[in-house]
């Protein structure tokens, strides 16, 4: 009787370990995949500051006035030109 209660305490140490060394390989890859991740999200916060920035410069009135004129030749119309429509 003593001997069968050793072996499964033997085996319920040594299923104790097993899990252990799982567990604790499981963390570090999930600790590397999470070192990974936040690295990305840095990159992709450092773009979309970029990108902003971007934006920004891009939708000022008077950068698409310019690109308007420069560009594709577009320019205002003159006042005789205009005809306001009413209801």
């Amino acid at each position: 009787m003593a001997r069968l209660l050793l072996v499964i305490l033997l085996v319920a140490t040594i299923a104790s370990a097993v899990a252990v060394v799982h567990k604790r390989h499981q963390h570090r890859q999930l600790f590397v995949e999470l070192s990974r991740l936040e690295h990305q999200r840095d990159e992709l916060n450092i773009e979309f500051g970029r990108l902003q920035l971007e934006q920004a410069t891009l939708t000022q009135a008077g950068r698409v006035d310019q690109l308007a004129r420069s560009r594709i030749g577009m320019k205002f119309p003159e006042p005789a030109d205009i005809v306001v429509v009413r209801q």
